[in-house]
């Protein structure tokens, strides 16, 4: 992986998500089918919050809350995002300083894909593979 490249290079553009009104059960009977670790909040097309698996236990199985829960209260509502030109080195930079493992990716004044560590590990293992075929 380029770390001097641009996260966009890295990102994945394919952005799944729930409504605000729809229930953290919901929510994660999304992220189980599509195996992902977060998602975005859509309401009206618009992004307006980000929910992750440790939103799920942070928020929702330690308080004791049930699953009918609107994701609108546990969603994080202050999004972190960079630009998509950002060089990597500079969002992992970033990641690391808000112990965050995803960043929503920026372009024009609009959401347009997300960056994660296991986009960082999938990358770092298409080039070892790559390595690998070439000897």
């Amino acid at each position: 992986m380029d770390v001097n490249a641009p996260v966009k290079v890295y990102m994945t553009r394919k952005l799944i998500g729930v409504s605000p009104d729809d229930s953290v059960k919901r929510a994660c009977e999304v992220m189980v089918e599509f195996d992902i670790g977060s998602l975005v909040v859509v309401e009206k097309n618009r992004v307006v919050g980000f929910f992750t698996k440790s939103d799920i236990i942070r928020r929702v199985v330690i308080p004791g809350l049930p699953n009918d829960t609107p994701v609108r209260e546990i969603m994080s509502g202050e999004l972190i995002t960079v630009d998509a030109n950002t060089p990597v080195r500079e969002v992992l930079d970033l990641m690391a300083k808000k112990s965050i493992k995803h960043m929503l990716i920026e372009e024009d004044g609009e959401i347009v894909g997300i960056f994660s560590l296991s986009d960082l590990l999938t990358a770092s293992r298409r080039r070892l593979e790559t390595a690998i075929a070439a000897e």
